[in-house]
């Protein structure tokens, strides 16, 4: 049986595709770094950081669609597509705009997270929801 990936068997990394009409969109990835296969199945978690603390700014992402298993094998590549909405398209006073130094990401079934950098504005309100995302596959 292939042991689940843990955290230490990944790097996290985030690489825009597209963007347009108050959205952007791209791709969380989670690279396998270790020596040996392991799954990796589920939604990871996903959520804007800032204050050069990794403080949590805002809701965190919602999820879409399903997810199956994933076996990795040293050196590939696992993506997330990531769907965020721009500050901007929200009143200051809903929003609270608040700077954002990057993503916090936690892999499937991980209590552990990675910091991956990705300066943008978000809102600080918890009640809007910028981003959004899709299960690793």
């Amino acid at each position: 049986m292939t042991p689940k990936c843990a955290n230490a068997d990944l790097k996290a990394g985030y690489r825009a595709t597209d963007a347009g009409a108050g959205s952007r969109f791209g791709e969380i990835t989670l690279t396998n770094v270790s020596d040996h296969a392991c799954a990796l199945g589920g939604f990871g978690g996903l959520s804007y950081v800032g204050g050069d603390n990794g403080t949590q700014i805002g809701a965190p992402a919602s999820r879409e669609g399903s997810w199956r298993k994933v076996i990795m094998k040293p050196g590939q590549v696992a993506v997330s597509e990531v769907s965020e909405s721009t500050a901007e398209n929200y009143p200051a006073a809903t929003c609270k705009p608040a700077e954002v130094d990057g993503f916090r990401v936690y892999p499937p079934d991980s209590y552990d997270s990675q910091f991956v950098r990705h300066e943008t504005t978000g809102c600080a309100s918890k009640k809007v929801s910028l981003l959004s995302h899709h299960a690793f596959h």
